[in-house]
C-alpha cells in the first residue's frame, strides 16, 4: 500500500488517504497523483481526471456530471453544452453502481465516488475499446474517488459556514435597528444609522426611504442619499403620489412588489410605461415596506457603477429588513409625534387660560348686551305705535351707550327730502324735515356705510368736498351714524352725537348701533310690507292660477325628457338595443326570481362577431356600424318577448332568455342565431357572409350576482372562439377550471422566460427534387417542468393575451439566430415567425440589426415569416419596414398564403422573397371534388412571374411531393421531409434528404 498525505491548497482541508499498492519502492510517483492531491475543489479534481482521460488515444471526448446536494440539474464539467443522452447514461450508472454502456459501445458512464453523485462520461473513437481504457484509468479513478468525496464535503461545509455568517450578520443588523428605534437619537441621526446598517448588508451608497400615506395618497422622502442626485429632499414635504406616476417608486408602492435590475430589465417587470426620474442608475433595487398587507412605503438602493449589481439574495434580504425598518420608523415617529402633541397641548392650555379670563369679561358684557338686544327684538314685534316704538328703542340704546342726542332720519317717498320721525337733542324734541343736502346724514345715505368721526375727521371730509358743515347750534365733538338698509336699498339712518369731549364713541358703539339700525329697518319694512301685501294678494291669486297651468305643461315636458334621457342612458346609441347597464339590471331581477322559484332556469348567450376588426379595417367604420345594425336586427328576429337582446360593447352582444325549461331551448336559439347571422348581407356594396361565436351560461338559483353569469358566459364564448369560431359552447365546470389553468399558465410562462425553459426546434426546407436542405424554419418548444415538451399551440395564445408574447418572441429570435450562425451550414437560410404586434414597434429594424450583430448571423441568411394579418394591420407601415430590412439583406416570406382576403395583391405590392403555400391546399391535392390543384398551379405561376420562391407547407406523403414536383414546385417542408427537432439533430452542416 502507498500512504499519501496531502495538504489541500489554501489550507482548506487535510487529506490522509490510503491508496492501493502501486509499487512505490520501484516506480516513481506518477505526475497525475500530485495534481489530483493538489486539487482542492471538485471542479479541480474533475479537471485533472478529464486531462488524463482525454490524453488517452482511445478517447474522443469526455465530461464529468456532478449533482450537488439539493440541485436537480447536474453541474457539467468539460463540455460546452448538456447532452440529454449522456445524462440518461449517467443516471443508469448511478442507479446500478457500475459502468453503463450505450447500445453501440461508443460511450461509457463510470460512477466516481458513491454515494456522491458524480459520473465520468467517455466517448470512444471506435466501439468496444473501452475495457482497455478503463483498465488504464483504474488507478487514478480509485485515487480520485475519496479525494472527490472529501472535496464535496468540504464544499458543503464552506457553504453552510457562509450561510451561518450571513444569518449572524443579518441578526446583528436587526438588533442594531431595534436599538436605534429605542434610543434617544433624533430622527436624522436614526435614519443615518439605518443607512449604515443597510450598507453593512449590501452596497447602499445610494439609498432612500419613502413613506406612503394611503389616506391622502401622498409620499414623503424621509431619507435620501445619492452621489449623483444631490438635490435636497424635505422630509416633511408631502408629494402627491400621482405626480410620480409610472416611476419605479410609484410601481413599487402601487403594486406592492419588489423591482430589481437595469432600466431595460425593469421595463419588462412593470405593468405599464416606465419614466426615469432623476439620473439613470446602472442597477436598481426597490422593495415595499408592508404593514398588515398595506404598503406603507419603500426602501430603494441603486448603483451607478458597472461593477456593482444586485442579486436575488439582496432583494430577499432588503425585503426582510424592510419590515423591521418600518417597525423602527413607526416607533420613532410615534414618539416624536407624542412629544410634539404634548408641547402643542401645553401651549394650547396656556392660551386657553388667557382666553378664559378674557371670555369671562366679554361674557359679562355680552350678557348686558344680550338683554338689551332681546328688548329691541321684542319691540320690533310689539303691537305699539311707531312713536312709542322709537321712544322705547331710544331708552334701550341709552342703557348701552350715551344717547342723549339721538335721532332717526328717513328718506321721503320721492327720495328728495330727509324726514326725522324721531329727533332728540339734549332736552329739546322736534320733528324737523329738510331737502337733501351734503351733510353728514346724506354722506351715510350716499355710501350706505356707518360713519364714526370726531371734529377733525369731519373737517377732513369737508376739505375733500364730501360734506358741508353748515348747521344749527354748536358742532358735535363726536358723531356716529349707521344706515337703515332694507334689502339692497338704503331708506334712512340712525345717529347719536356728543357735544362734550368726555363722551366719545368707539367701534363697539358703532357695532351696537348698526344692530339697532337693522332692527329699526326690519320694523319699518314689515309695516310697509303689510300694506303692500294686501294689494298683492289679489294679484297673487291670479298669478298662481296662471303659473299652475304653466307648471303642469313644464312637468309633462320634463317627464317626457326624463324618459328620453333614461332610454338614452340604458340603450346603445348605434343599434337602439339595451346596453350593458340595462342588461345587468334585468339580469338581477331574473336572478331574484330564480332564487324565489328554484325550479326555474334562465340562459345568457354571450355573442361576438367573428373577424369584425377585419371588416372595420377593410371597409371602414361606417361599414362596420352598418354591419352592427344589421346584426342587431337579425338577433331581435331570433327571440321573442320577454327575451332581451343587448349590445355590450363593440361587436359583443348578449341575449337573455328569461325562461329556459331545459338547456336544449338555449341551444336551439343559438343554432337559430348562427343560421340567421350566416346569411349573406350587403355592406358598402360588398356581399359579406358574417359569422359569430356564442357562449351559453344556464342561470339557476345558485347564481348570486349578474356579473357571475356574464363571467361564465364570457368563459364559454372564449372557448367557442378557441375551438374555431362560428359555433357555440355551453359553460361547465371544466371551462371554469381551464380559465383558472390559464392564470397558472401565465405564471408558468413568466417563470419559463426567467429559467430559460424554451428551446428552438428547426424544420428543414428542402429542394423537392434533390433533397438538398435550403433552409430551416425555427419553431418554439417549451420544456415544461411538469407537463413535458409543449408545442406553440398549447401556450402562444395565452402568451399573447397575457402580454408576454413579445419577450418570448425576442428570446426565440436571439437563440435561433445564435444556433443557426454556430451550427447550420453557411449557405442555408433561417426563417422566423414575426407576429403583427412587432410591426407596430418603431424600433423593429434597429433591434433586428442589433440582434444580428450580437449573434453573428449574416442578414442574407435571415427571412422573416409574416402573416396576412400583419399586412392588414398597417399595410404602408409594414411595406416600409420590409423594404428597409430588404436593403439590409433580410428577406421576407408570406406565410399561409391563399387563406386570407386579398392574398394575391400582397405578391405585387410587398418586397417578398418567399411565398409559402398553405398546408390546407397541399393536403387536398389530387382530390376530385376540390380545386386545390388549380389554386396551387396558379400560385406557382404567379410566383414564377414575380421572381418569388414558392415553398409548399405540410408535405406528409410521397404522393403530395410527386404531385408538387409535377406542377413545378421546387421547394417544400413537412413531416415527410423532416420533423422539427433540436439543433443537434441537424449537425454543424445540416442534413440532406428526408427523414
Amino acid at each position: 500500500m502507498l500512504e499519501v498525505n496531502a495538504l489541500a491548497c489554501g489550507g482548506r482541508c487535510c487529506l490522509d488517504i490510503a491508496l492501493p499498492a502501486v509499487a512505490v519502492d520501484t516506480a516513481p510517483v506518477p505526475p497525475w497523483l500530485d495534481r489530483l492531491v493538489a486539487g482542492g475543489t471538485p471542479a479541480e479534481i474533475a479537471e485533472v481526471l478529464l486531462q488524463l482521460v482525454q490524453a488517452r488515444p482511445e478517447c474522443a471526448a469526455a465530461s464529468v456530471l456532478l449533482w450537488l446536494d439539493g440541485e436537480p440539474t447536474p453541474m457539467l464539467l468539460g463540455a460546452s453544452c448538456p447532452d440529454p443522452d449522456g445524462g440518461i447514461l449517467a443516471r443508469a450508472a448511478l442507479a446500478s453502481g457500475s459502468h453503463a454502456w450505450d447500445e453501440d459501445h461508443l460511450r461509457v458512464a463510470v460512477p466516481l465516488a458513491p454515494p456522491v453523485r458524480a459520473v465520468l462520461l467517455v466517448t470512444l473513437i471506435q466501439p468496444r475499446i473501452g475495457p482497455s481504457l478503463l483498465a488504464a484509468l483504474d488507478p487514478p479513478l480509485r485515487v480520485a474517488a475519496p479525494l472527490l468525496t472529501r472535496a464535496l464535503k468540504w464544499t458543503d461545509l464552506e457553504s453552510a459556514n457562509a450561510r451561518l455568517s450571513h444569518s449572524e450578520q443579518l441578526q446583528r443588523a436587526l438588533f442594531a435597528i431595534s436599538d436605534l428605534a429605542g434610543s434617544e437619537r433624533d430622527m436624522p441621526d436614526l435614519l443615518r444609522g439605518i443607512h449604515a446598517i443597510v450598507g453593512s448588508l449590501m452596497y447602499a451608497e445610494n439609498f432612500f426611504i419613502v413613506l406612503h400615506d394611503a389616506e391622502r395618497d401622498t409620499i414623503r422622502f424621509l431619507y435620501f442619499a445619492d452621489v449623483e442626485d444631490t438635490t435636497p429632499r424635505d422630509p416633511a414635504r408631502e408629494i402627491p403620489l400621482a405626480s410620480r406616476e409610472h416611476t419605479l417608486t410609484w410601481y413599487v408602492i402601487r403594486d406592492g412588489l419588489p423591482l430589481m435590475g437595469r432600466t431595460s430589465e425593469l421595463q419588462q417587470q412593470v405593468s405599464g410605461p416606465l419614466l426615469v426620474y432623476g439620473p439613470d442608475s446602472y442597477d436598481w433595487l426597490g422593495v415595499p415596506m408592508l404593514r398588515d398587507g398595506q404598503v406603507r412605503g419603500a426602501l430603494v438602493v441603486q448603483s451607478y457603477r458597472a461593477d456593482v449589481c444586485y442579486t436575488p439574495a439582496d432583494r430577499a434580504l432588503l425585503s426582510f429588513v424592510a419590515s423591521h425598518i418600518l417597525t423602527a420608523l413607526d416607533r420613532k415617529l410615534g414618539q416624536d409625534e407624542l412629544e410634539k402633541v404634548v408641547r402643542l397641548r401645553t401651549l394650547e392650555l396656556a392660551d386657553a387660560n388667557r382666553g378664559l379670563q378674557l371670555e369671562i369679561l366679554e361674557r359679562q358684557r355680552a350678557e348686558r348686551l344680550q338683554a338689551a338686544l332681546f328688548q329691541i327684538a321684542q319691540l320690533a314685534t310689539a303691537d305699539i305705535s311707531q312713536v312709542a316704538f322709537y321712544e322705547r328703542v331710544h331708552g334701550v340704546v341709552g342703557q348701552l351707550l350715551n344717547a342723549t342726542n339721538f335721532f332717526i332720519a328717513l328718506l321721503s317717498e320721492t327720495r328728495e327730502a330727509l324726514e326725522f320721525p324721531y329727533f332728540v337733542d339734549g332736552q329739546a324734541r322736534g320733528n324737523p324735515a329738510r331737502p337733501l343736502a351734503r351733510g353728514l346724514s346724506e354722506y351715510v345715505l350716499r355710501h350706505g356705510q356707518p360713519l364714526l368721526g370726531a371734529t377733525r375727521d369731519m373737517e377732513l371730509l369737508a376739505e375733500r368736498g364730501e360734506v358741508e358743515l353748515i348747521g344749527v347750534g354748536p358742532p358735535a365733538v363726536c358723531w356716529l351714524g349707521v344706515p337703515l338698509i332694507v334689502g339692497d336699498e338704503v331708506i334712512g339712518l340712525v345717529a347719536v352725537q356728543s357735544y362734550t369731549p368726555s363722551v366719545v364713541y368707539g367701534a363697539a358703539d358703532q357695532e351696537l348701533l348698526s344692530f339697532v339700525g337693522s332692527q329699526i329697518a326690519n320694523s319699518l319694512n314689515r309695516r310697509r310690507s303689510a300694506l303692500i301685501q294686501q294689494r298683492a294678494f289679489a294679484q297673487l291669486e291670479q298669478r298662481v292660477q296662471e303659473r299652475t297651468t304653466e307648471l303642469r305643461r313644464e312637468i309633462g315636458e320634463r317627464e317626457r325628457i326624463q324618459e328620453q334621457l333614461k332610454h338614452q342612458v340604458m340603450h346603445d346609441a348605434l343599434t337602439g338595443l339595451p346596453n350593458r347597464g340595462y342588461l345587468r339590471e334585468r339580469l338581477e331581477r331574473v336572478l331574484g326570481l330564480l332564487r324565489r322559484e328554484p325550479t326555474r332556469h334562465a340562459a345568457l348567450l354571450y355573442l361576438d362577431v367573428d373577424r369584425f376588426k377585419v371588416i372595420n379595417d377593410s371597409l371602414g367604420h361606417l361599414a362596420g356600424d352598418a354591419m352592427l345594425k344589421e346584426v342587431a336586427a337579425r338577433l331581435q328576429a331570433c327571440v321573442r318577448d320577454p327575451d332581451l337582446v343587448a349590445r355590450l360593447a363593440g361587436d359583443e352582444f348578449a341575449i337573455l332568455l328569461e325562461d329556459v325549461p331545459q338547456p336544449e331551448t338555449a341551444i336551439k336559439v343559438a343554432q337559430r342565431i348562427l343560421a340567421m347571422l350566416g346569411m349573406p348581407m350587403l355592406i358598402a356594396g360588398k356581399e359579406i357572409e358574417p359569422s359569430a361565436s356564442i357562449g351559453i351560461a344556464i342561470a339557476d338559483a345558485h347564481y348570486q350576482q349578474s356579473d357571475e353569469v356574464l363571467r361564465d358566459a364570457d368563459v364559454a364564448l372564449y372557448r367557442a372562439k378557441a375551438q374555431g369560431r362560428k359555433r357555440f359552447e355551453m359553460f361547465d365546470a371544466s371551462l371554469q377550471k381551464r380559465a383558472i389553468d390559464v392564470l397558472a399558465m401565465e405564471h408558468d410562462l413568466r417563470m419559463a422566460l426567467h429559467n430559460d425553459q424554451f428551446e428552438p426546434y428547426f424544420q428543414p426546407i428542402q429542394h423537392l427534387d434533390s433533397g438538398e436542405v435550403m433552409g430551416y424554419e425555427a419553431l418554439i418548444r417549451w420544456n415544461h417542468p411538469q407537463r413535458g415538451l409543449l408545442g406553440p399551440g398549447e401556450f402562444l395564445e395565452i402568451a399573447e393575451e397575457s402580454g408576454s408574447i413579445e419577450a418570448i418572441d425576442w428570446w426565440m429570435f436571439e437563440h435561433s439566430c445564435t444556433l443557426a450562425a454556430r451550427e447550420l451550414s453557411g449557405d442555408s437560410y433561417l426563417t422566423i415567425n414575426v407576429s403583427p404586434l412587432h410591426f407596430r414597434r418603431p424600433d423593429l429594424c434597429e433591434r433586428l440589426r442589433e440582434m444580428l450583430r450580437r449573434t453573428g448571423l449574416p442578414p442574407s441568411r435571415l427571412v422573416l415569416e409574416v402573416t396576412e394579418g400583419s399586412l392588414l394591420d398597417d399595410p404602408e407601415g409594414v411595406r416600409r419596414i420590409l423594404a428597409t430590412l430588404r436593403e439590409d439583406g433580410v428577406g421576407a416570406a408570406l406565410d399561409d398564403f391563399g387563406t386570407g382576403y386579398s392574398s394575391l395583391s400582397y405578391l405585387h405590392t410587398f418586397p417578398l422573397r418567399i411565398v409559402k403555400i398553405d398546408r390546407s391546399f397541399v393536403a387536398r391535392l389530387g382530390i376530385a371534388d376540390g380545386n386545390s390543384d388549380a389554386v396551387v398551379v396558379s400560385i406557382l405561376a404567379l410566383a414564377r412571374a414575380l421572381g418569388i420562391e414558392a415553398v409548399a407547407e405540410g408535405i406528409e406523403t410521397a404522393t403530395q411531393r410527386d404531385t408538387l414536383l409535377a406542377m413545378g414546385c421546387r421547394y417544400g417542408q413537412g413531416y415527410l421531409l423532416g420533423r422539427p427537432a433540436p439543433i443537434g439533430a441537424w449537425g454543424n452542416k445540416g442534413k440532406q434528404g428526408s427523414e
